[in-house]
């Protein structure tokens, strides 16, 4: 697929002029020197091969660079920021399934040992609880912890700046693109070229921009105030509050949430012209000493792009998707952005993709956007209802306290993929649970019946740290371990709920092919 150049209004003079792109090009601005060379072609030059290009140094474009390194995929990271900018908590839920794949990169421990983790929500009317939720105590990570997106951008950023195969930029904002079989990006320091891109660059993305695709959508014209309080407000036990038309904010509501070190965020819906004073605050503290460590003012939006993937881009988080953070589904969401699109990548690379497997990444992650923003637009029409009945229909459930219908922000789930073409459904399903193994497929032979009668319980992992590796995954493999049947896992979903059907080896062969985006048709030749 060929796309012409697009450039931006941004792009130097000599830039317009073509030079050749094997020139050696001078480094941008860096926060950190990283190990990536910052020269020419950046991480992976010393091993003559093209790397990633991966636009935006925020958590989504972190943690994909961090994937592909995994996979032995070399990254460049493009950053427009002259350095890396840790202001207020922003989002702050991080979802067990997210810190399993931080995991993968050594960081989920890191990132749930800064935060502080939780288990209960109450949701308050006026000046009665309606409804207490608790949270399963499961083993493993905590469904949720809540640690600022800031923090977990830092951790991100240590752990890149210590990669050999990442190279992080900082000051180089790109103004141009184009696509000729592989990706060329032009930037304010130079000209890079890479196999792929993926453009984390934020709601405002200017890569979406250059690639032409729409951003649809709509804002909320309600306002809403976010601070970050230090205070100890005497709960026993961290817990999210969420309060309906409270006797001190009356009309409006409050949700509160507990960040490490004793601090709070809060945020108020607000009417225009609202200045948050220490009344508004006290009604919340009472006469406990707080600080005031940040505020903000913001609307929501709902939006989506129009395409996930144009050729060799795919955009990931806020420049594909944007919504309301009731539900804590953004970041979550980008960040599954990131690892979908990283093994895709590997395995194209790879020359083990089929033609579809791209594609694949748009089907995928558009279908969970729209899932999530069904979601979060259910919530804001009961948390801001538009119309006069919606707002009957919010004053009837919260006076009778109908509990299933109050809707404070549905908690983010994973998406699982059923309807995706990736997917064997029936008999020999691909069963999305495996994330503990790594990124890519694994065949899991765990509780399975050797020939002999034995149990067999091994893993046999597909996409290993140097690539792409096809030993265990075709039926010699098999023999080799003595099976007969195994089941096939994706690992970057973690959905235990789908049928553990197993796999013959004939089976396993066209159910591989088939999730490494190939057709039905061409899986089983």
């Amino acid at each position: 697929m060929e796309l012409g150049l697009k450039l931006g209004s941004e792009l130097e003079p000599e830039l317009r002029l073509g030079l050749p792109l094997e020139r050696e090009l001078e480094p941008g601005p860096r926060l950190v020197p990283g190990p990536g060379s910052g020269l020419g072609l950046g991480a992976g030059a010393e091993l003559g091969v093209r790397p990633v290009l991966v636009v935006g140094a925020g958590p989504v474009g972190l943690i994909a660079a961090l994937l592909l390194a995994r996979a032995g995929v070399p990254t460049i990271v493009l950053e427009a920021a002259e350095r890396r900018q840790a202001v207020g908590s922003r989002s702050i839920c991080v979802h067990r399934d997210v810190l399993n794949i931080l995991e993968r990169v050594g960081v989920g421990q890191a990132v749930v040992d800064a935060g502080v983790t939780w288990y209960r929500g109450r949701t308050y009317f006026r000046d009665r609880e309606v409804i207490t939720v608790e949270l399963p105590r499961v083993e493993g990570f905590p469904p949720f912890v809540n640690t600022p997106q800031t923090v977990v951008e830092g951790i991100l950023h240590t752990k890149a700046c210590l990669e050999p195969l990442i190279d992080l930029r900082y000051g180089w904002k790109v103004v141009g693109i184009q696509q000729t079989g592989h990706v060329i990006l032009y930037t304010v320091c130079g000209i890079l070229e890479g196999t792929h891109c993926i453009a984390a660059d934020g709601a405002h993305s200017t890569v979406r921009d250059l690639l032409g695709v729409t951003f649809d959508g709509h804002s909320f014209a309600d306002r809403f105030v976010i601070a970050d309080i230090r205070v100890d407000l005497g709960h026993p036990e961290a817990e999210r509050r969420f309060y309906f038309d409270p006797p001190w904010h009356p009309g409006r509501q409050v949700l509160v949430h507990p960040q490490p070190d004793g601090v709070h965020r809060i945020d108020w819906q607000v009417p225009e012209g609202f200045e948050l004073t220490a009344d508004h605050i006290r009604a919340i503290t009472g006469d406990r000493p707080y600080e005031v460590l940040w505020q903000s003012t913001y609307r929501f939006h709902q939006r989506r792009a129009a395409r996930f993937r144009v050729g060799n881009v795919l955009l990931a988080g806020d420049a594909a998707h944007v919504m309301s953070p009731f539900g804590a589904r953004g970041l979550n969401s980008g960040v599954c952005d990131a690892d979908n699109a990283a093994w895709k990548i590997a395995l194209d690379r790879a020359g083990e993709a089929g033609p579809y497997l791209l594609e694949s990444y748009h089907d995928e992650r558009a279908a969970a956007a729209d899932e999530n923003l069904r979601v979060t637009g259910e919530t804001m029409r009961f948390l801001v209802p538009q119309t006069e009945a919606e707002r009957a229909h919010r004053r009837h459930v919260l006076e009778h306290g109908l509990t299933d219908q109050i809707d404070s922000g549905r908690l983010f789930e994973t998406f699982p993929y059923r309807d995706s073409p990736l997917t064997t459904n029936g008999d020999g399903a691909l069963r999305p649970h495996s994330h503990r193994y790594g990124p890519g497929f694994t065949v899991e032979a765990d509780a399975l019946i050797r020939p002999d009668g034995h149990t067999a319980a091994v893993a046999l992992t597909g996409l290993g740290q140097a690539g792409f590796d096809r030993a265990g995954l075709d039926r010699a493999g098999l023999d080799r371990a003595g099976l007969d049947r195994a089941g096939l896992d994706r690992a970057d979903v973690d959905r235990a709920d789908v049928d553990r059907t197993s796999l013959d080896r004939t089976s396993l062969d066209q159910a591989l092919r088939r999730a490494k985006g190939f057709t039905a048709a061409e899986a089983s030749t």
